[in-house]
């Protein structure tokens, strides 16, 4: 049984200091070893999108959030309302 608090916050960023590539950092899923260093970088990128996606089939959501990283890596342009549209139902 899946439950309301059982949702992950993401964010989609542009780094800017090393490849200017799209990334996402799951922040809900950091461990303390990397937590720091993953928030930091994320805090020096170019925000695109963040919000939630539900916990309950939560490897479907990231493998649509690995395909939206692709086509934004690829030059495509999309706009943050597309991440919503692609992501649908499993936004929390």
């Amino acid at each position: 049984m899946a439950f309301e608090s059982d949702k992950i916050m993401f964010e989609i960023y542009k780094e800017t200091e090393y490849t200017g590539r799209f990334k996402v950092v799951y922040f809900t899923e950091l461990e303390d070893h990397n937590k720091e260093t993953e928030i930091n970088r994320a805090m020096m990128g170019q925000h695109f999108y963040d919000g939630f996606i539900k916990g309950f089939r939560k490897e479907e959501a990231k493998e649509i959030v690995d395909g939206l990283l692709t086509r934004l890596n690829g030059g495509e342009v999309l706009e943050p309302k597309e991440v919503e549209r692609a992501l649908g139902s499993h936004l929390a």
